[in-house]
């Protein structure tokens, strides 16, 4: 027989406490996983816009884009960054237009600001982001 002053939980109420908790920690341990994998795509599109704005600065000082990332260095970014996601400073360079040949050979002073230059840069990581956009394509 109980007694009146006999107070505890039931097993039943323990196990539906558990089981919440339980629901609670695995959706804490997804939002986790994604929030690291979020930080660094944020971080990509952060430095491909700084690299971007660096390169149409060079562009607007020097009337020509630069011919490899480190001309950028030190006058319009401290350093290349490394891509977050590959964990390499190793950009997708696109370049203005593809070297001829016949410009190359031309050492006339006039025409060194033409020739083939970095316009834009993009990453090499292989894979998409959390909102399935291609890494390439940002």
């Amino acid at each position: 027989m109980k007694k009146k002053n006999q107070r505890g939980f039931t097993l039943i109420e323990l196990i539906v406490v558990v089981t919440i908790i339980g629901i609670l920690a695995a959706i804490a341990v997804v939002n986790v996983k994604n929030a690291q994998r979020k930080a660094q795509e944020t971080a990509l599109r952060d430095d491909l816009t700084q690299m971007r704005k660096a390169i149409d600065n060079f562009y607007a000082d020097k009337q020509r884009y630069p011919h490899d990332l480190n001309e950028l260095v030190p006058d319009y970014l401290r350093k290349i960054p490394a891509d977050p996601i590959t964990k390499a400073a190793d950009w997708d360079q696109v370049q203005d237009n593809p070297a001829n040949p016949d410009e190359m050979a031309d050492t006339n002073p006039e025409n060194a600001n033409q020739g083939p230059g970095i316009f834009d840069v993009k990453s090499k990581a292989v894979g998409q982001t959390l909102d399935h956009v291609n890494y390439g394509d940002l």
